[in-house]
């Protein structure tokens, strides 16, 4: 079966860096757009960030733009979230998604994706 699990989070000052991985398996990753996804108490799951299955063309949200960048390696079967210049407001629980798609198209909405890793917690202390 498809599995998502991240890694990566944890404790960080304001300002400080992280780098989420979440790997795959049970499924042909490069055939897939991946996206990361946070949710923080109290509040809806939210859009983060967008890869397609080629790495040719990703997407941000505006909280996150110019400070985090998605990737992938399509041999690891992982994809990458480099969170950088880290604010308070980011912390959340960070989820990995997944959704079979051979297009450059954008999926922003939770209910796009098929497949969830379990969340890893990010908190940045002010």
């Amino acid at each position: 079966q498809v599995q998502l699990v991240e890694s990566g989070g944890g404790l960080v000052q304001a300002g400080g860096s992280l780098r989420l991985s979440c790997a795959a398996s049970g499924l042909t990753f490069s055939r897939y757009t991946m996206a990361w996804f946070r949710q923080a108490p109290g509040n809806e799951r939210e859009f983060v960030a967008t890869i397609s299955y080629s790495a040719g063309i990703t997407y941000y949200a505006d909280s996150v733009k110019g400070r985090f960048t998605i990737s992938r390696d399509n041999a690891l079967n992982t994809v990458y979230l480099q969170m950088n210049s880290l604010k308070p407001e980011d912390t959340a629980i960070y989820y990995c998604a997944a959704v079979r798609s051979l297009s450059n198209y954008f999926f922003l909405g939770t209910r796009d994706y098929n497949y969830w890793g379990q969340g890893t917690q990010v908190t940045v202390s002010s």
